[in-house]
C-alpha cells in the first residue's frame, strides 16, 4: 500500500469539503499532529482510525484506496455487511 497516495486521497476529502485538519482531528477524535503525519503519509491510520476518518469524510473505504491498492485488489473485495450487534456501535 502507498502511505503518501492514502494520506493525500486523505487531505484531499478534507479539503473538498473545507475542514482544517484541526476540525477533521476532533471529529475523529484523534491528534492533529497524528493526522498530519498520516496526511504526509509518514504515519498509516490504524483501522480503527481509517473507518473514523471515512465517517467523519463521509466516504466510502474504497473511495480513499481507489488508487493506493492495486487495481486487482479492489476487483477482488467483497462487500460484508457487519453483524446486527454491531450496528450503532462506537467506541
Amino acid at each position: 500500500m502507498d502511505k503518501k497516495l492514502l494520506g493525500k486521497r486523505i487531505n484531499i476529502a478534507r479539503k473538498e469539503r473545507c475542514w482544517t485538519s484541526e476540525r477533521l482531528s476532533e471529529a475523529c477524535n484523534i491528534n492533529a499532529t497524528y493526522l498530519r503525519q498520516i496526511e504526509s503519509g509518514t504515519k498509516v491510520p490504524s483501522l480503527q482510525v481509517f473507518v473514523l476518518l471515512c465517517e467523519a469524510l463521509k466516504v466510502s473505504p474504497t473511495y480513499l484506496l481507489a488508487e493506493v491498492l492495486p487495481s486487482m485488489e479492489l476487483q477482488n473485495m467483497v462487500t460484508v455487511k457487519p453483524p446486527r450487534a454491531w450496528t450503532g456501535m462506537r467506541q
